[in-house]
């Protein structure tokens, strides 16, 4: 077997926690996460306050249609960009977390 498979199968988590720059990365992707939820519930739970307690959706915007579907659709749509977004960031960190293992791969030689 070569010295990268046996290194992999030996990998010393509790010493990739302590390292800077997986510390660095954990702190940006919380970051990044929380800010996705709080974005995502607000505009989740904003719906069922704005269409009970206002009158703001239930006005007509295009002929007999209420503002309440063009929001419903906005959140069908923030869905998926709110999706695809995760996406690419979670790719961006996967990069990043596989510079983790290499540095860590570097440091045990």
């Amino acid at each position: 077997m070569c010295m990268a498979g046996n290194l992999r199968d030996n990998i010393n988590y509790d010493k990739i926690a302590e390292m800077e720059s997986f510390k660095q990365l954990t702190k940006k992707k919380n970051s990044f996460l929380w800010t996705l939820t709080v974005i995502f519930l607000s505009a989740y739970l904003l719906l069922p306050i704005l269409t009970s307690f206002t009158e703001i959706l239930h006005q007509k915007a295009v002929g007999e249609i209420t503002w309440v579907w063009f929001y419903s659709a906005g959140l069908f749509i923030m869905t998926w960009g709110l999706a695809h977004l995760y996406v690419a960031k979670a790719n961006s960190f996967d990069k990043e977390a596989k510079a983790i293992i290499e540095e860590y791969e570097r440091g045990v030689r």
